[in-house]
């Protein structure tokens, strides 16, 4: 998203760990990292999950491999202000990167593996760097339909009645890339076709937080969406409805307590085979 002057609207690189705050203890409960354990955490971002990893790992370590060099510069500042000194970062793609094989316990991660162009070859690659008998623990989102944040905000921003939406076209409609993992029996199957054995899948239902009032929410969302690009090439009174609608909606989910909206996960686990 850009302002009028061109300058890039971003948000803050802490965003996503306010987030998904309920969510990350889900993770942090699936994963029981124990000490001495060499960890590897996958889209790690800003590097929450990745630290805590390290803090319960002792002497062991924590590694966290994203593509964002910001995240990755964040989570580095981080980590060097809490005094952490078993944990490093490395910007990398786990689809591909070479990981030193056989190497880590456990593999975790917190919506960072849905975006893979070939779930299995990544999957495969990101087991090769597991020991024999480690584990795999991850959160994925369940289905559009299960995520208010998605299709609530879709349909505030739709300006024209139902009607006039386009209709999908014949045959399967394509996954979001956020969603790749949602259905339990494909990630059971590209696990499976990766390696993995004792694939299981445990609910997580949890509101995911957008900010402490509608106004920063709102902020969040406009550049999570790209509402600016969305309604440029709406005329000015259609674009205006729904820059009404999306606001009324984002009052709506404030609680007072912080603006929430419905979500559903999965935890996925899996053993990479002895």
């Amino acid at each position: 998203m850009t302002t009028a002057d061109d300058t890039k609207v971003t948000l803050p690189l802490d965003f996503y760990d306010a987030e998904l705050r309920r969510h990350n203890e889900h993770l942090r409960s699936a994963a029981a990292v124990q000490p001495g354990d060499r960890v590897l955490d996958i889209g790690c971002g800003a590097g929450q999950s990745t630290r805590q990893a390290a803090r319960a790992a002792g002497d062991g370590s924590a590694l966290g491999v994203d593509v964002s060099a910001p995240m990755l510069e964040r989570a580095r500042q981080l980590s060097a202000d809490e005094g952490l000194r078993n944990v490093s970062f490395e910007q990398a793609d786990a689809a591909t990167h070479p990981f030193p094989a056989a190497h880590f316990d456990l593999g975790i991660s917190r919506f960072g593996t849905m975006f893979f162009a070939d779930p299995v070859a990544a999957f495969t690659n990101i087991g090769r760097a597991l020991r024999p008998g480690a584990r795999l623990a991850m959160l994925v989102w369940q289905s559009s339909d299960r995520n208010e944040w998605a299709t609530v905000i879709d349909r505030a921003l739709r300006t024209g009645p139902p009607a006039t939406q386009p209709v999908d076209p014949p045959g399967p409609a394509p996954r979001p890339p956020a969603f790749s993992l949602a259905d339990p029996a494909v990630a059971q199957g590209v696990l499976a076709d990766a390696g993995f054995i004792e694939v299981a899948l445990t609910d997580v239902h949890e509101p995911v937080f957008y900010g402490p009032d509608a106004e920063t929410a709102y902020d969040a969302v406009a550049i999570l969406w790209q509402v600016e690009r969305l309604l440029a090439d709406l005329d000015p009174e259609t674009a205006a409805r729904a820059t009404r609608q999306l606001r009324a909606t984002i009052a709506d989910h404030d609680t007072g307590d912080g603006v929430l909206f419905d979500s559903r996960a999965w935890i996925v686990t899996a053993v990479r085979p002895r």
